[in-house]
């Protein structure tokens, strides 16, 4: 059972639109398969009614509605009263599971609590809604309260319930007790149908569903990206990858490959960033950083495990950057369709390190302009070399450059003025060569573009077009500031002239 809509919707500053709801509920139950999901709280918020009543609506044509849960309260009949007007057909009905939560918060004994739960589940039936049952802070009970909880369960595996929810309410199991507390309950209770709902308090979600399904659970919760209060609840993903590899006993129906898009599609409604290393949907699970690992997996894919990338409708990456190897950029350029001679592909190994070296990102669209720029590089001699340069460009006045040039080892600085940063460069080089009476091709364009769906931080190339006595040619730089590669575009440019 998820409930991204219900309980992962608790996570801090998260709240989904009425529409972004209804689309979510579609997407779990169609593209994933999910058996059943949580999409609301009863009585929040007008916001939350029009969002579950658009739910129910699109449930009841598609023949879902049984398959849709709404947390209900032991409220005298006002849950059921907004569930009737919703179209809701199934509560989970939040009750104590711990002594102390039921004496501390409700201040009633067991048999009051008792009572009025009883009066609850009734009304439900009368109004043709079913009833599943919330032990809330059902682990706390179970650790300091035991007795009170079987109490609980005798008298509730009496009532006309479909399933008991067993929820580790502030994360606090371990996977030993997990396993034990459920064993116990399963083992006295063999005709009762128990969910066992999963915090992550501390890391151990996925262990502790691992050893409640063990115990002999019969249904669990999850969110997608494990959303949820405080640190969140079990992840749909790593639980369904854990059970499909690890417990093959057991059947679930999920697709896998819908998981890594859903999974976006649930970020990108929440703004809740899913984090880089975050197992099988995080951007960088599936992406080998260290070349001797790209050179592995050319040789009998020395480091693949089960968790295929193609599982979950993914791909997997070689990043490119200062540990790459030649197996990683080789790795790119298969996909890209290229190839290079070893030597060449050296080089570009080693202007890969170089950029990586100054944290440049570097992505496998990139690589032809790398290609083309070390490439370029190395079709003459560098005579002339731009030792250093200050830009400056402050607001209200001219952009300045201050330039320092290798010429045939003759260490030269002047500066200027100029109406951007490049065009003042530009006129500090023209004033040195005009003091040794020499002359500078003529720019005539000047072209920037970056990879296609690359972001602000992409590496840019600057091609630059220049006529020299009556012949054009062109001179291409490559750095993630335009204007640095405009600049070494420029240096290349003067060496060409020199050959």
């Amino acid at each position: 059972m998820d409930t991204t809509l219900r309980d992962g919707e608790q996570t801090s500053g998260v709240s989904f639109s009425a529409a972004e709801k209804l689309t979510i509920a579609q997407l779990l139950l169609e593209e994933l398969n999910i058996d059943r999901i949580e999409i609301a709280s009863a009585r929040v918020s007008e916001g939350e009614f029009q969002g579950v009543k658009g739910i129910m609506s699109w449930a009841e044509e598609k023949g879902y509605a049984n398959r849709i849960e709404v947390l209900a309260f032991v409220d005298g009949g006002v849950s059921i009263e907004w569930m009737k007007k919703a179209g809701a057909k199934v509560q989970n009905l939040l009750t104590k599971g711990s002594l102390n939560h039921l004496t501390h918060q409700l201040k009633k004994t067991p048999e009051q609590h008792f009572a009025e739960i009883a009066q609850s589940i009734a009304l439900a039936n009368e109004n043709g809604i079913s009833t599943n049952v919330y032990l809330e802070d059902w682990s706390n009970g179970m650790r300091n309260s035991p007795e009170y909880v079987f109490q609980y369960l005798d008298f509730l595996v009496q009532q006309p319930v479909k399933r008991i929810l067993l929820p580790d309410t502030l994360g606090v199991l371990i996977p030993t007790q997990t396993f034990e507390f459920i064993s116990h309950i399963t083992a006295k209770y063999p005709q009762i149908h128990f969910d066992f709902h999963a915090h992550n308090d501390y890391d151990l979600s996925v262990a502790n569903v691992m050893e409640a399904i063990k115990a002999g659970i019969h249904g669990l919760h999850v969110t997608v990206n494990g959303m949820g209060e405080r640190a969140g609840n079990a992840p749909l993903e790593s639980t369904v990858a854990v059970i499909n590899d690890y417990l093959p006993e057991v059947s679930i129906n999920i697709k896998e490959t819908s998981l890594y898009s859903v999974s976006k599609l649930v970020e990108t409604f929440t703004g809740y960033r899913i984090p880089a290393n975050k197992p099988i949907v995080g951007d960088n699970v599936f992406t080998q950083t260290a070349g001797i690992h790209a050179d592995g997996d050319n040789k009998n894919n020395l480091y693949f495990n089960d968790l295929l990338p193609e599982r979950f409708g993914r791909k997997r990456k070689y990043a490119l950057g200062k540990t790459s190897g030649k197996a990683n950029i080789e790795k790119n350029l298969q996909e890209l369709g290229l190839q290079l001679n070893q030597e060449d592909l050296k080089l570009v190994t080693q202007r890969i390190i170089e950029l990586g070296d100054k944290k440049e990102t570097v992505t496998k669209e990139d690589l032809p302009y790398i290609i083309s720029d070390v490439l370029d590089s190395h079709t003459y001699e560098e005579k002339i070399k731009i030792e250093s340069y200050m830009l400056v460009h402050s607001k209200g006045m001219r952009p300045s450059t201050t330039l320092s040039l290798n010429l045939n080892g003759e260490i030269i600085e002047e500066n200027a003025q100029g109406d951007g940063q490049f065009d003042a460069f530009m006129n500090a080089l023209t004033k040195i060569y005009k003091s040794k009476k020499l002359t500078l091709p003529k720019l005539i364009d000047y072209a920037v573009r970056i990879p296609p769906g690359s972001s602000s931080d992409a590496l840019c190339e600057t091609i630059i077009t220049w006529v020299n006595n009556g012949k054009e040619f062109k001179t291409r730089g490559l750095d993630s500031d335009q204007t640095v590669a405009a600049i070494i575009a420029t240096q290349k440019m003067l060496n060409v002239i020199t050959q």
